[in-house]
């Protein structure tokens, strides 16, 4: 069986934070050094240009008349510049429009392109790429026009530089800027990571006091300074625990009070089977006594499994609907062997009613107080059951002919293991009743019925909400 792995809220929140960080310092370096790299190129073209315009200053033209021609007398000085720099090399040609050379090297291409339609210059030149010798060259085109006594023409500048330099100056550029933006990533990063680390202490504050706790410690999580977006999970955490510390001491209780209980049932079986053993009372008798021993034992047994099964469903979430009406009907069909016996005045009034409650707590619930009711109405008295809507409740009246109860031990009886005076019962059976009624979210309440200040009877009154 394979575990599904647990994602880190750490790592998300740093995958989250970093990448997209990651991502646009990536684009800004690959940004700054391209327009590091157009820089360099415009400030080498300008000097290209320059060196250019210096070749031109030196051209003339002689003759006159159609015998008039240019020329270029280049002294070696201002060729100098083209020596200064032995990281790279450069090259010139000086043409006529036709490409007749007038000085420089021979094995330089001749220009063949456009001035551009707008120049980034005020004078008339193009730059481009090529080749001289076999390298890759950057080279400059000046178009400088030549005029004299004798006559104007257009002279052809063309000026190249290997690119050595501008290789070197650009991978210098590129590690400056990869430098400086690893510096910066990693400075991000520490950040990142210091306050991703500051604002998930508290989630491993309170994992490590999770987990250093005993398995029976279930006291609230106290973390006042816990961040406003955790405040909701402990609440929740707290109002579980307090949830499962109830559950806990309710069953600790049912155990201990189930113990006692049935303690003295088998003792007393215990003593009836040692009796018939000795023939101290006749076997007939002795049988019977025991068969009324286990049947109020196994009765027991019964009322405290049914306890116990209300508990553990007020943890489940039931919407079914039920008839509460038919589940009525049902119980006293089930008890009109026992109302019979007793020749009980027996009245049913019902309305059809439907409730969002799991039918074993209405039967149960149902069966309980009109078994207790039976059992405390003398024979021949009045047994009344009333199932009717107020408002948006439906309300369960159970009316007995019975002697009642006095006001103090009305709410104990509630509780489990709490019966009447002279009660023959184990009291379980109004617990059961006032369990389902909380479960619910409904009440019950008991009240004696009066006539002319005396005691009538005993009403049993079950409210429950209708959604």
């Amino acid at each position: 069986m394979s575990v599904a792995r647990t994602r880190s809220l750490r790592r998300q929140l740093l995958a989250g934070i970093l990448l997209p960080l990651l991502l646009i310092v990536a684009f800004n370096t690959w940004s700054l050094y391209r327009e590091a790299l157009g820089a360099l190129n415009t400030a080498y073209d300008r000097t290209l240009l320059a060196s250019a315009k210096s070749l031109g200053e030196w051209l003339d033209i002689q003759g006159e008349g159609d015998a008039a021609r240019l020329q270029a007398n280049v002294p070696s000085a201002a060729l100098e510049a083209f020596e200064a720099d032995l990281r790279s090399r450069m090259a010139f040609r000086i043409s006529t429009r036709q490409g007749l050379l007038l000085s420089g090297y021979d094995d330089l291409p001749m220009w063949h392109g456009e001035i551009p339609m707008q120049p980034p210059y005020a004078a008339l030149v193009d730059f481009y790429d090529g080749a001289f010798r076999g390298e890759p060259v950057r080279m400059a085109v000046l178009l400088q026009p030549v005029a004299s006594g004798s006559g104007r023409d257009v002279a052809v500048v063309q000026v190249a530089e290997t690119l050595e330099i501008r290789h070197a100056l650009a991978r210098q550029i590129l590690w400056d800027t990869l430098a400086r933006q690893a510096a910066l990533i990693a400075l991000i990063a520490a950040t990142v990571i210091a306050v991703v680390q500051l604002a998930t202490r508290p989630v491993r504050r309170l994992s490590h006091e999770l987990q250093g706790r005993p398995d029976d410690d279930l006291r609230p999580i106290a973390a006042p300074d816990a961040p406003r977006e955790l405040q909701p999970l402990i609440a929740a955490t707290n109002a579980h625990m307090r949830r499962h510390g109830e559950m806990a001491a309710q069953q600790k209780r049912f155990v201990r009070d189930a113990s006692h209980q049935l303690r003295t049932p088998l003792a007393v079986l215990k003593a009836q089977v040692q009796s018939a053993r000795r023939g101290d009372v006749p076997p007939a008798q002795a049988l019977a006594e025991i068969e009324d021993t286990v049947d109020r034992a196994t009765l027991l047994a019964n009322q405290m499994l049914a306890l116990a099964k209300v508990a553990q469903l007020r943890q489940q979430a039931d919407a079914s609907a039920s008839a509460f009406d038919t589940i009525v009907r049902d119980v006293a069909l089930e008890l009109s062997p026992l109302i019979a016996e007793r020749a009980l005045d027996f009245s049913l009034q019902v309305e059809p009613l439907t409730l969002p409650a799991h039918e074993w707590m209405l039967r149960e619930l149902t069966r309980n107080l009109l078994h207790n009711a039976v059992r405390h109405t003398p024979p021949g008295g009045p047994l009344c059951i009333t199932l009717a809507r107020v408002g948006d409740q439906a309300r369960l009246t159970v009316a007995d002919g019975g002697p009642g109860v006095e006001p103090d031990l009305a709410k104990r009886l509630f509780q489990p293991f709490r019966s009447g005076a002279g009660g023959s019962g184990f009291g379980l059976g109004l617990a059961i009743c006032h369990e389902i009624s909380q479960a619910l979210g409904g009440s019950i309440e008991l009240l004696n019925r009066r006539q002319n200040g005396r005691i009538t009877g005993l009403d049993a009154i079950v409210t429950l909400p209708l959604s």
